[in-house]
């Protein structure tokens, strides 16, 4: 191909070193710092999003608190940590854990799903619902416009661990980089970026606003379903697959494959609640 750059104006990926601080035996590393940050912003924004309606309401009469939402974090942890880890058993590696059963508890080696983290807190939240004898959409539509932000502090994350690369691109692309952990020189997509900007920033930005007025129960959710399933399967475009899956059935990744249900599970719930009770209905009351 030819190319007006040299390898030498190529963009180089920095390969930080993973660990951000070292207090003796102690290593702290950066990817557990960008969870940190994550489960920060949930806090913060979650706190202000008791002030909309209707939970502020519902605050004022004493049916929810902050308690709630530090509470909420605890079960969304637990739903992201145990769902993240068996959906990527489940959906990416399902022969390998099936014969090799016990390493699916071997958390240190790594394999997260953000499907089976979203599908664990999901049932988090249905187990939070019930204890609290609350609407579970009405719990879903509360923390979907607070999850964005901790998205795009994992995209972070796997930025700095120089994971999860982009396919090859075009060496004149102004921002392709050479990720040297991928084993090539080759130009890439810094597809952690994309995801940070699209599934991260824009899809905070579309959640807050569209979350800031009162909704029909599920739209919420309905709209969050949509956008990040939208958003990821655009990106996967411009991510390297997974080795050993590859591309699947009409050139699509596992990725996109698992983002087609979520799309058509939330376009399904946004058009049946807004046709039935018109876009700005509030949510019911507890």
């Amino acid at each position: 191909m030819q190319t007006s750059r040299t390898m030498a104006d190529m963009l180089m990926h920095p390969q930080f070193d993973p660990v951000a601080l070292q207090l003796g035996p102690i290593a702290i590393h950066w990817y557990g710092i960008t969870y940190l940050v994550a489960f920060a912003l949930f806090l913060f924004l979650a706190k202000r999003r008791l002030q909309h309606a209707p939970y502020a309401d519902w605050v004022a009469q004493g049916k929810w608190s902050v308690q709630d939402v530090d509470d909420l974090l605890t079960y969304g942890v637990m739903g992201v940590v145990l769902g993240g880890r068996v959906g990527y058993c489940l959906f990416y590696k399902l022969p390998y854990y099936a014969e090799h059963p016990i390493e699916v508890f071997y958390v240190w080696q790594g394999g997260m799903s953000f499907h089976g983290g979203m599908l664990g807190v999901i049932a988090a939240m249905a187990l939070f619902a019930w204890q609290r004898k609350r609407p579970w959409l009405a719990v879903t539509d509360f923390i979907a416009p607070c999850v964005p932000t901790g998205l795009a502090a994992g995209r972070v994350g796997n930025f700095i661990n120089g994971e999860l690369w982009g396919r090859a691109a075009d060496p004149d692309l102004p921002w392709a980089m050479v990720f040297p952990q991928s084993g090539s020189l080759l130009a890439r997509h810094p597809s952690q970026v994309y995801q940070f900007l699209g599934e991260g920033l824009l899809l905070f930005v579309v959640m807050w606003l569209y979350a800031k007025k009162p909704r029909p129960l599920g739209a919420v959710s309905g709209v969050f379903l949509m956008g990040y399933g939208a958003m990821r399967f655009m990106a996967e475009y411009f991510r390297e697959p997974d080795a050993h899956l590859g591309l699947l059935a009409f050139g699509l990744s596992m990725g996109q494959w698992l983002c087609v249900p979520m799309v058509a599970v939330g376009a399904w719930m946004w058009a049946a609640v807004v046709l039935q009770n018109g876009e700005t209905s509030t949510t019911p009351t507890e």
